[in-house]
């Protein structure tokens, strides 16, 4: 059984300002030290935050991007702020909530894991993101959940629970995700990979906390993720929420719209119909919002340490009634001209000592990881969306046709056998810039350590239709296939939606010329949800599969049909149905490459840009 997290969240005040840690080097940093200032001029916020009595900093889905955006190509600057930078601006927000006499809390939704070399880049016999997670659980958060990233791999989801939960103190919260681990009598138990703490708020609310993973399906073995349905409907979960606390505070890495959020909010308010209840979710990479109710709010905050979350609420004129509550929420870009104009601070106040240290901290880190490994200089940006697939600056074109039939030949005995290589287009996960190509760059366009299998001896003809099959089928059944990849855990079609949305979509009477481009939002909330104002960038559709060139060869030539493991199921059904002589299963495919998904441009590039 599945237990529910309960928690009475405390907040905390950053004040660790001479807390020194061994990868600090020299933490006496004087806190009215200039730090590197953003080398671009960056617009500053439009307005300044609303507070409420209640109010909280969000975020979710950083995925290792702790040094912030570091490419002086737009929109890149807008989130150039690291880890340290927002550890400071977390500091003086708390000093400004105990001036205002109100609380504010920190909170996260999950999926620490896989994006950048900071989290990726570990030595062989490592754990991804243990030591980029050293510096995440230094701030003061107050809640913080799992998300699906944590869960690939059991080693990543064993370490958070031995290392990074325990120093949580209490406030990770896993509500429907276990772990199988040997207990100390020897017996094999399903235990929450989460922990439940009871502490009091410093203006003594109450707050009830649950911590959420949305129905994912592609777990490592040895834990459990239980659907969303099925624990609402337990008996421990009525219990769970029977007293009614003064907020219910909802963390988990759902996305707010089109998902599981209101299932949970339902179960909630059968209970309670009046009681205020904020949510905070993730997964979907977008900046997002609704109100399920005039009591309710639920936010989510990006993707990639490119979007800060802001939730006010007026908690105290809501006691004792049913009106509608007033909320505010904002999008922050994630950079030092946002943190200052916010904090009222300048360059030379800005930076705390423990800011400035977790700086440090990671840029060490970055230098034991070997992350600035130069593979050789990218002679011009590739972009996933922002250029047509197919034209020769569009990165999905380069990594496909390009890169990998390169990559995968080196060393290969099968090099000499005409392929055709499938991959889904969501393996690729970020831009490449122009300029040095690095082993951070390397891990942050794709991350993922996914082996290359192929099966021998399809004739071409077969091949070619096993392509158009996954097509078709994209074509007509692209809400199944979705829904298919999100249960897996992709979340790149509802983010890649959201960009086609924006960059059909009018400007905003606010919008103005001059303005450089990055996120204009629309959501289900009242009024303006964006921090800065911005000009929406030029989105292009990108295909969910795509594929090398076929080779030169008639349809009944035998080659190999070579594809990325993560489809290989795809790939199966859709080469049973494009032929009938033999039935193909699992047992018919073998490793074609010891090069990986995260490898290939690697490869590439020292052999093609040097």
């Amino acid at each position: 059984m599945l237990f529910l997290l309960l928690s009475f969240v405390a907040l905390v005040i950053a004040c660790g300002d001479d807390v020194h840690h061994p990868r600090d080097g020299d933490a006496h940093v004087h806190r009215h030290q200039n730090r590197g200032y953003p080398q671009l001029p960056l617009t500053p916020p439009s307005r300044p935050l609303v507070w409420g009595d209640f109010n909280v900093i969000h975020t979710t889905d950083t995925h290792g991007w702790l040094l912030g955006h570091q490419k002086s190509s737009w929109p890149e600057p807008n989130y150039s702020g690291d880890l340290g930078d927002f550890a400071s601006f977390v500091a003086h927000m708390k000093e400004i909530a105990i001036e205002k006499d109100v609380d504010l809390l920190l909170v996260d939704s999950g999926d620490l894991h896989d994006g950048t070399g900071i989290s990726d880049g570990f030595a062989p016999g490592g754990v991804d993101a243990q030591e980029s997670n050293e510096f995440i659980r230094r701030l003061p958060y107050d809640m913080m959940c799992i998300g699906n990233h944590e869960l690939y791999d059991y080693a990543n989801t064993y370490n958070m629970y031995t290392d990074f939960v325990p120093n949580m103190n209490g406030r990770y919260l896993s509500s429907n995700v276990n772990i199988t681990v040997v207990d100390s009598n020897g017996d094999t138990v399903s235990v929450p990979v989460g922990s439940e703490s009871s502490l009091p708020l410093r203006i003594g609310r109450k707050v009830t906390s649950l911590g959420v993973l949305y129905d994912f399906a592609g777990n490592a073995a040895n834990t459990t993720v239980q659907t969303v349905s099925n624990m609402v409907g337990e008996e421990w979960f009525q219990e769970a929420i029977a007293e009614e606390p003064d907020v219910f505070l909802l963390v988990g890495h759902m996305p707010v719209s089109y998902n599981n959020w209101p299932v949970v909010f339902k179960a909630v308010r059968a209970v309670h119909p009046d009681t205020p209840i904020l949510i905070f979710g993730g997964h979907s990479h977008i900046r997002d919002c609704q109100q399920y109710d005039g009591r309710s709010m639920a936010l989510e905050s990006g993707r990639y340490m490119e979007t800060i979350g802001w939730m006010s609420a007026e908690l105290g004129a809501a006691a004792g009634n049913t009106n509608d509550i007033t909320f505010s929420r904002r999008y922050l870009d994630q950079n030092r001209v946002t943190y200052e104009y916010h904090t009222s601070m300048s360059n030379t106040t800005f930076d705390t000592n423990d800011g400035v240290a977790i700086t440090s901290g990671l840029q060490q880190l970055a230098t034991e990881f070997n992350l600035g490994q130069l593979y050789g200089t990218a002679p011009q940006t590739y972009t996933m969306s922002q250029s047509k697939y197919g034209s020769s600056d569009n990165l999905l074109t380069l990594y496909i046709t390009e890169a990998a039939p390169a990559a995968l030949a080196v060393n290969n005995p099968r090099a000499g056998t005409p392929n055709l290589i499938i991959c889904n287009s969501e393996e690729v996960r970020y831009n490449l810039f122009q300029g040095p190509f690095t082993k951070n760059d390397q891990l942050t366009a794709v991350p993922f350590t996914d082996s290359f299998l192929y099966i021998p001896d399809i004739t071409a003809g077969v091949a070619n239709q096993v392509l158009t099959t996954l097509k078709v089928k994209t074509t007509t059944s692209r809400s199944e296939v979705d829904q298919d990849l999100r249960g897996r855990g992709y979340a790149e079609s509802r983010y890649r939606a959201w960009l086609e949305e924006m960059n059909t979509r009018q400007l905003s009477p606010g919008a103005r010329d001059g303005t450089t481009p990055g996120y204009v939002t629309k959501d289900g909330c009242p009024d303006a949800g964006d921090d800065t104002v911005h000009t929406p960038m030029q989105v292009h559709r990108m295909p969910k599969y795509i594929a090398s060139n076929p080779p030169s060869v008639d349809d009944s030539t035998s080659i190999d049909l070579v594809f990325v493991e993560f489809i290989q199921s795809e790939v199966l059904s859709a080469l049973n149905g494009a032929q009938s002589e033999t039935t193909y299963t699992s047992a018919d495919v073998s490793v074609y490459s010891s090069t990986l998904a995260n490898e290939v441009l690697g490869v590439y590039a020292q052999a093609q840009w040097n």
